[in-house]
């Protein structure tokens, strides 16, 4: 597979088609709505978004091939002398109706500047309203595998990292159970371009068959009212986290993206309910006492 900026832009291009499509199955109801756009500085996207199916309440799985000129601001934060650059990616989100199935994030991108330096990034991450072990042992069993593929000390390195980027310092719990999140690589003297874009090809290929396993294993469960009120609750904190915290989302912003392909990341329903407090021993307060860096979730 060509490293090739165009290449590696198609490439994405087809993975959110892959995803839409088996989204698309393992809902049963709810199709993508199609939405192509242009960036006023240079480049654009495809966003697709599914609403109000059998399983899914919102989600969207975006594209874009994005170029122009960063802000001096942005070039400053980055710590880099050009600013003339070439992005390209995609991103998603998916909002369950289910209270037990969990949302779910993954991005996997590319960036390029005019004087040749580049890198990719990415990463996948589970967000469950309610912690259930063998879910979350199960997603991080899959992230490993896939990461084992190419070394060996990935795993570790990017599950740390993922537990400290997806963090809610104001909350001081973690956004989810986490997963791998890793930024800036590219070759070195152990791995060549074409190692680390196989890599993030293998993560865009892990995202499918992982999430439709716990989603079909928990789509049809019953739950009540108060279970809705805790995953609408659950959901608040993520909005928190994506509002306050995400670089993606700020990158978007800042660099004049298209706020509503920017702002799919967010539920269609969250709700902030003054000082609430689960009950002891709770479903609800097990699954904050599991909010915590350093899980060992890939061992048995």
């Amino acid at each position: 597979m060509s490293t090739k900026k165009e290449e590696i832009s198609e490439w994405f291009r087809q993975l959110q088609h892959n995803i839409c499509t088996e989204l698309e199955a393992e809902d049963g109801k709810a199709k993508f709505v199609e939405d192509n756009w242009e960036r006023p500085g240079g480049g654009g996207g495809r966003t697709r978004v599914i609403q109000h199916g059998n399983a899914f309440e919102k989600g969207g799985v975006n594209f874009s091939a994005v170029h122009g000129e960063l802000s001096e601001n942005i070039v400053k934060a980055l710590g880099i002398s050009s600013n003339e650059f070439f992005a390209t990616g995609v991103s998603i989100v998916i909002h369950p109706i289910n209270p037990f199935v969990p949302i779910i994030h993954m991005n996997v991108r590319y960036f390029e500047l005019a004087d040749g330096t580049y890198w990719f990034g990415g990463g996948i991450d589970l967000t469950p309203h309610y912690v259930q072990e063998a879910d979350a042992r199960f997603f991080h069993s899959q992230l490993k595998i896939a990461c084992d593929k190419f070394d060996a000390a990935y795993y570790s390195k990017f599950k740390n990292w993922a537990d400290d980027y997806f963090f809610i310092p104001h909350r001081k719990e973690t956004r989810g159970v986490g997963g791998i999140f890793f930024d800036r690589l590219k070759e070195d003297s152990s791995k060549s371009k074409t190692d680390i874009w196989n890599f993030v090809q293998a993560v865009g290929e892990t995202f499918a068959p992982t999430y439709r396993h716990i989603v079909s294993k928990n789509k049809n469960q019953p739950y009540s009212d108060s279970n809705l009120q805790w995953r609408n609750l659950r959901r608040g904190r993520y909005v928190e986290f994506n509002l306050v915290y995400d670089k993606g989302t700020k990158f978007g912003l800042e660099t004049d993206g298209r706020v509503e392909s920017i702002l799919m990341s967010l539920p269609e329903n969250a709700s902030w309910f003054y000082n609430f407090e689960p009950e002891p021993n709770g479903a609800e307060a097990r699954t904050l006492a599991l909010l915590v860096k350093g899980t060992d979730w890939a061992s048995n």
